[in-house]
Formats: C-alpha cells, sequence, structure tokens
C-alpha cells in the first residue's frame, strides 16, 4: 500500500490523534459500552420489521443477495456497507435508541458499521472481536460528542440539519478505521473522506427518510474506512479548512477547539445517555411523563370521554408542533399526538405510533381538543427545558403536572437493570425468551464475545 502523508497542524489530524492514542479501557466505560450495545441492538431487532427498513433490505437482498454481514430480522447476509445502511436504519426507525447532549442519536449511525465489520473480520478468521468493538463504541461516541459540541447548535429547536447524518458518518469512518488498526495518516484520510458523506435535511423528519439518515451514516463511515484502508485519499483537514466540513454545516457558530481539548471524563459517561422508555423523538417524553401523571392524577377510567381542553406549554421547538400527524409514524414527532395518546391508553409503546392508532376515533376527537402554547422563556435545551400538561374535564376541574425531565434522562437515571429489562422485552416477543436471556449474557457478562455468535443469534 502506498503512505499517505497528513499535515500534522491540521484540525481533523488532531481530533484523529486524540482518540486514536486513547486506550479506552476503563472498566466502567467499557459497561456502559456493552449497555448500549445491548439497548442498540434491540432497539434494532424489534425496529426491523417495520416498513423503512424492510424496504431498504429487499433492495440489498437483490442488489448483494450473499455476503459477510447479516441484515438483522431478516434471514440473510449482504455487504457489510449494506448491511450496515439496513441495520442502521432498522436501529433507528422506532425512535427508541439513547438520546445524547447536545443533541444526536449516537449509536444507530455507528454500531452497525463496526456490528458488519467485525462479523465479517471474524468470517476470516480472526479471533473475537467484542472487546475490541466495545472500545470502537467508546471513540465513537466520543468523536460524535465532540463534533456535536463544535457545531454551536445545543438546542433542538435551533438544529439546522439532522445531527446523526452530519456527525455519524465521520464517528463511524473513524472508529470503523481504528477497529480495522489503520495508522493515523489513514485514519485522517478516512474521516476527511467522510465529511464530503454527511448531510442530512431536517424537513424529513417523520418520514421513512429519517431513518436513513442514520443508516447513511454507519455505512457512509464505514466504507471511508475501508477506501482509507486502501489508499484513497481526501483533503488533509476536510474538518477544519476554511472550506471544510465545519463552515460549511455551521458557519460562524462552528468552533473546532471542541475537536482538539484533552480527553478527561469520557463523553460515554458525562453527560452520558439518556435511556429513552418511550419509542419516539426526546422532547416527546417530557409531554408524555406530564401526560401520565395528569391522566394518574385524574384518576378517571374513562378520561377520554370527559376531557374538555388539553393545554401544552412547552419551549418552542417547530418542527415537534404537529397538530394532525399526516400518519402513525409522524406521530412520534409531536407534542400534540403523543400527548393525547398517553392520556388516551396510560402508556406509549411501539403500538402508539400505528397507522390504526393514529386515526382511531378517540385519537382524532381528542386531537382538536389540544392546544399548544410556545414559550420562549422555557429553555430549548433538553437538560434545561420543561413542559406543563393541563386537562380540563367536563366537571370544571383542572389538574396541571410539569416534567422537568423524564425517567431514564441526566437527572433522572435508571439502574442498568432497567436497561437490561427493556431490552429484553423487546427481544423476547421477536427470538424468544431464552434467545433474548442469552444475548443478554453474551454481551453483559462475557468478556470477549464472538460479534459472528452475537449477530448468528439475531
Amino acid at each position: 500500500m502506498e503512505s499517505i502523508r497528513v499535515n500534522p497542524e491540521s484540525v481533523t489530524r488532531r481530533f484523529v490523534e486524540i482518540l486514536s492514542g486513547w486506550s479506552a479501557d476503563d472498566a466502567l466505560l467499557l459497561q456502559q459500552c456493552r449497555l448500549l450495545l445491548l439497548d442498540g441492538l434491540a432497539v434494532a431487532v424489534a425496529g426491523a420489521d417495520e416498513p423503512g427498513p424492510s424496504i431498504l433490505a429487499a433492495l440489498a437482498r437483490r442488489e448483494c443477495p450473499e455476503g459477510p454481514a447479516r441484515v438483522i430480522g431478516k434471514g440473510f447476509s449482504t455487504g457489510v456497507v449494506q448491511a450496515a445502511r439496513v441495520n442502521g436504519a432498522a436501529m433507528h426507525v422506532l425512535d427508541f435508541e439513547p438520546m445524547w447532549n447536545p443533541p444526536n442519536h449516537a449509536l444507530s449511525p455507528l454500531l452497525p458499521a463496526l456490528l458488519a465489520l467485525g462479523e465479517s473480520r471474524e468470517r476470516e478468521g480472526e479471533p473475537a472481536l467484542g472487546a475490541s468493538m466495545l472500545r470502537a463504541i467508546a471513540r465513537g461516541v466520543e468523536a460524535q460528542g465532540r463534533l456535536r459540541m463544535s457545531s454551536g447548535q445545543f438546542e433542538p429547536g435551533k438544529l439546522t440539519l439532522h445531527p446523526p447524518g452530519i456527525v455519524g458518518p465521520l464517528a463511524s469512518a473513524l472508529a470503523c478505521a481504528q477497529f480495522l488498526g489503520l495508522d493515523a495518516d489513514r485514519t485522517t484520510a478516512a474521516v476527511s473522506m467522510a465529511a464530503s458523506r454527511s448531510g442530512a435535511v431536517l424537513a424529513n423528519v417523520g418520514s421513512m427518510t429519517k431513518a436513513l439518515h442514520c443508516g447513511d451514516g454507519a455505512a457512509n463511515g464505514l466504507e471511508c474506512a475501508l477506501l482509507a484502508r486502501e489508499g484513497f485519499t481526501a483533503n488533509e483537514d476536510a474538518i477544519g479548512s476554511p472550506r471544510g466540513w465545519g463552515v460549511a454545516m455551521f458557519g460562524q457558530t462552528f468552533d473546532p477547539s471542541h475537536l482538539t481539548q484533552p480527553l478527561e471524563t469520557p463523553r460515554a459517561l458525562s453527560p452520558g445517555p439518556s435511556w429513552k422508555l418511550f419509542p419516539s423523538q426526546f422532547a416527546t417524553h417530557f409531554v408524555i411523563t406530564a401526560a401520565l401523571a395528569a391522566r394518574e392524577e385524574a384518576a378517571d377510567a374513562d378520561l377520554g370521554h370527559h376531557i374538555r381542553r388539553v393545554v401544552l406549554r412547552t419551549p418552542v421547538m417547530p418542527y415537534i408542533d404537529r397538530p394532525k400527524p399526516v400518519n402513525g409514524l409522524d406521530g412520534k414527532f409531536s407534542w400534540q399526538y403523543t400527548t393525547a395518546v398517553a392520556l388516551l391508553d396510560g402508556h406509549i409503546d411501539p403500538d402508539s405510533f400505528t397507522d390504526a392508532r393514529r386515526f382511531a376515533p378517540d385519537v382524532a376527537a381528542l386531537l382538536e381538543r389540544v392546544e399548544l402554547v410556545n414559550d420562549p422563556a422555557i429553555s430549548g435545551r433538553l437538560d434545561q427545558m420543561h413542559v406543563d400538561v393541563t386537562i380540563e374535564l367536563d366537571s370544571g376541574r383542572v389538574v396541571t403536572c410539569r416534567c422537568d425531565a423524564p425517567l431514564g434522562s441526566w437527572t433522572r437515571p435508571v439502574p442498568p437493570e432497567r436497561i437490561r429489562d427493556k431490552a429484553r422485552g423487546l427481544l423476547a416477543p421477536i427470538l424468544g425468551a431464552e434467545t433474548a436471556a442469552l444475548i443478554d449474557r453474551t454481551i453483559m457478562e462475557e468478556e470477549n464475545f464472538s460479534v459472528r455468535a452475537l449477530m448468528a443469534l439475531v
């Protein structure tokens, strides 16, 4: 292979060197990465049969019917890049994976690439790579956190692009390059290459394409790492140059200093993930939590027939102000819809977002009585925001509940066992309780598990 030389003064090179030189072997960190792997894989299994991932899987099967990487839940293997794309979409389609701060979905544009790469390498005869993959997860999460900080966009309402489609490809490229054992020059080339493979418009939030942002992030980053391994080149500083990724994506708010700061507490631990206990856009978890509390306080088993009016007081977030979602999937991104279903059903799960539930008469009727008040005085930062849900009953009674943080978030953490229960609960109906328990034990308890054996279970 020809050597690749990169200017050591480039921001991209320094970013890569900091993360490449990090051992990422702290015991607490690795245990957190095991939990992230378990949660992400379970969510992907649960999302594999959704329409979007199913269409992507059918296309991959036609174009590459055989390969070294399994497509989750579909019974066939394909090329590593194709598998990363399909599995990335499956991991994101339910909007059930962890949220990060600043806002991002760090697992779905990263983990599927590492799973496909790990399985492929083990098929070629390499020993079990589970332990190495956990360290790659830590690096990919750290990379995305730094890239998100560099954007200067910390509130969901101020986002100009969908974060996992913007930072995911670069982090996937870096993590995959490290997983392959590439040197700093080739890793820098992979990351710079991925800077030209990123993009995701927020207009597609609420459609199948939102999950494709994550699938493309995983696939494009992995492909860039594979190309860099073969000697493919890119600008030596495609992140930090005047015409690079940072300025192109974020303009004057881009601050590259976040990329090159010394590594102290890993972002996988602090602030760490906010574990999702509802399969919907994260800010809606606030109104869901408040609505469930209001329902309990009202103590009315037939609440839907007695609500005269519902008032939501929220931060200004126009992209989840959707009074009449066009379908169930669109409802995942609606303050109004998630509130209505929580009040009517007393729970939120994947079935809450089917088209049948969206257009059920009781939901349609209650949506007409939900009013949204955007309050600019309320912070839109996920770690600082709050919402109020007020329900007015026909009896004249008024119930108001506030949510400052949903369960599982940074200030209301849940124990690891709660996340393991969530994962087993998603896996068991599809794979059986015995296989669900085996996946849990393999990831959480085996010191160095086989990626190939793990993927055979799903």
